[in-house]
């Protein structure tokens, strides 16, 4: 892994929230914070469950275009991700990502997994900024 990537990870790593942003319908930028993902593969992928009549899976369906952001308060330094999010709504799905502590959050099957998949990225710390191409 790259000393950027590598970077990257740990901020990551050390974060309890992540800020998610669709497109509503009128094209505008709509920004929630969410838990941490509770799987990812390296800086590329990222794993969130969430509630399937929620207004971001309604707009992840009409537009996959997203941001993810993480933010480290203590060093004041950040990432930002473009990419687009994929709406995992069938059973497999579902049942392959299942924990049962998560039946205090969830009724009636309301489950759902958003998939994010990473394109580029922006690191800043230290008034600097980096750009990078996520392949």
């Amino acid at each position: 892994m790259k000393i950027l990537e590598k970077t990257i990870d740990d901020l990551i790593n050390k974060q309890e929230v992540s800020f998610i942003s669709s497109v509503d319908k009128n094209g505008y930028p709509n920004t929630k914070a969410m838990i941490a993902p509770f799987k990812r593969e390296g800086i590329k992928t990222f794993f969130w469950h969430t509630n399937s009549p929620s207004m971001k899976v309604k707009e992840f369906r009409a537009n996959n275009k997203a941001c993810v952001y993480f933010y480290c308060k203590d060093s004041f330094s950040g990432v930002t991700f473009k990419g687009i999010m994929e709406v995992l709504d069938e059973e497999k799905s579902k049942k392959d990502f299942w924990n049962d502590s998560y039946s205090k959050w969830y009724q009636d099957n309301d489950f759902i997994v958003i998939k994010f998949i990473a394109e580029s990225c922006r690191y800043y710390s230290g008034l600097n900024t980096e750009d990078l191409k996520i392949e």
